[in-house]
This record gives structure tokens, C-alpha cells and sequence, in this order.
């Protein structure tokens, strides 16, 4: 194998973490703000690009560093590197309510295509980069899907799904619609493509958007319910405005809120 050969658990339900058992000079890659805990043996160290050819030279970082600049990301990474003599651990955690789902690109045929934002973390040897849109109409109306990660190499990559994570396993030809935001990931053998949803009333008052994503058969699907966009969404559209003093979802609640937390004055 090119990539680092690491074990894992993962722990928990709704906000869970993957601990990743390292050998000595094993190492695993992440992105910034998703380290959670490690032993005292593992070496931290910030790498230029994706980690995975940091031997190719100046213009071959530079190149890494930026296809992933592209994609809204940092230009570095954090590479945890067990410089102990027997095995150590390292934790990550997932950013959000939802699942942590293990890749092995192994068994993907070596490439595996996700949300940008999806990506946790990843054996050392694996390459982050950006799948480049075919087609015109994912460019202009993707949204999400338009620029997405591609993970490359033989080991084991870990990306997070919001919320309820579903499976889908396409037949040949076997079309499955869904929201852009929604996706998390598919094998590369899954087509995947912009689709109007049509309908003057669809288009106007149906509040899910113009476009959704077709994805095509033979392959692999992972799809969330509860995409960090809708998640953000909801939390602005309730959070108070103009700097003044939210007022409760009732006005009973949220008198008795005031009274709780001590904000009233008598």
C-alpha cells in the first residue's frame, strides 16, 4: 500500500469521534479543527498541500496547496505522526450532529468524489483534491456540487455526514434525485449531473430550490439529512436582530426565560 495502513473505532451516536490506532511512524492527515485528543508520543506537524506528495518538490506543493485553496480550504494541513515505540492513539471529531463514515479507497477503485466540507480525516499517502465539473450546468447551478474533493489512494479516508446518513447502493442506469446539499459522497462510477425541477409553481413557491442533483447508477451513494448549509440556515433565521433582546418563541416562555436567567428587574 501507498497510504499509511491505520485501524480505527469510532465512538458515540449523534456527535461522535474516530480514534485512529497508529503504529510507530504511522501517521494520519486532517483538517484543521477537527483534532480531538492523542497520546503523548504522536508529533503534530503542519504540512503544505494534502500530504500526499510532499516529495515532489516546490512546484509540486504548490500545486497541491492550490487545488485545495480552490475548494474554500486552508492551504496546510496537519499531519499526527506516532514517534513512539509501541501504538499510540490520536482522536477526531466530527464537526456537527451526525455520522462519521469510514472510506476505504481500496475498495472504491482508488477514488472516492464528496461535499467539500465533508472530509475529516485521512491515512497519510491520501490525496485531497478537487473533481472539476464536466458539464456546464453543474458550474452554473451546482451551488454545493459544483466544485467538489476527490480522495485519492489505497487507505482509509473518514468524511462526516449531517444528521441521518442513508446508503444507497444504484443499480446500472438507476437514477436516484437529490438535493445538492445532501450529497456526501459517491464511488466514481456514479454519474452525476444538474437537473431543472421545472414548474413555474415548483420554481417559485416551492421553497426546495431550482435544481436538484440526478445521480446515476453503478455505485455507491451517501447521502445526509442535515446538511451544514440547512443547519446554518435555521440557526440565522432564528437567531434575534437589531442587537436587541430576543423575546422567547411565546411571550408566557419567554417572560418566564427573563425571570429564570435573572435579566428582569423589579
Amino acid at each position: 500500500m501507498n497510504a499509511h495502513e491505520i485501524d480505527y473505532h469510532i465512538y458515540g451516536e449523534e456527535m461522535q469521534y474516530v480514534e485512529i490506532e497508529l503504529d510507530p511512524q504511522e501517521a494520519v492527515v486532517a483538517e484543521a479543527g477537527s483534532f480531538m485528543m492523542m497520546d503523548s508520543d504522536i508529533k503534530m506537524d503542519t504540512i503544505f498541500g494534502d500530504g500526499s506528495n510532499q516529495d515532489t518538490g516546490v512546484l509540486g506543493k504548490l500545486f497541491s496547496a492550490g487545488k485545495r485553496l480552490l475548494t474554500g480550504e486552508s492551504l496546510f494541513m496537519t499531519a499526527f505522526l506516532n514517534i513512539g515505540q509501541g501504538k499510540k492513539q490520536v482522536s477526531f471529531a466530527s464537526p456537527y450532529p451526525g455520522k462519521i463514515v469510514p472510506i476505504d479507497l481500496s475498495e472504491k477503485g482508488g477514488k472516492f468524489i464528496c461535499q467539500k466540507d465533508a472530509f475529516l480525516c485521512a491515512a497519510k499517502g491520501v490525496s485531497v483534491g478537487i473533481e472539476f465539473s464536466k458539464r456546464l450546468g453543474r458550474g452554473f447551478f451546482g451551488g454545493e456540487g459544483f466544485i467538489m474533493q476527490k480522495l485519492e489512494g489505497d487507505g482509509m479516508a473518514f468524511v462526516h455526514a449531517g444528521g441521518t446518513m442513508a446508503k444507497k447502493v444504484l443499480a446500472p442506469g438507476e437514477v436516484l434525485k437529490v438535493d445538492t446539499g445532501c450529497i456526501v459522497g459517491f464511488s466514481q462510477t456514479v454519474d452525476y449531473n444538474i437537473e431543472f425541477i421545472g414548474g413555474i409553481r415548483n420554481s417559485v413557491f416551492g421553497g426546495e430550490g431550482l435544481f436538484f442533483a440526478t445521480l446515476r447508477g453503478p455505485g455507491t451513494v451517501y447521502i445526509q439529512s442535515l446538511p451544514f448549509s440547512r443547519l446554518a440556515s435555521r440557526v440565522w433565521a432564528a437567531a434575534p436582530r437589531g442587537g436587541g433582546k430576543d423575546k422567547g418563541e411565546g411571550s408566557i416562555l419567554g417572560g418566564l426565560g427573563d425571570l429564570l436567567d435573572g435579566d428582569n428587574r423589579f
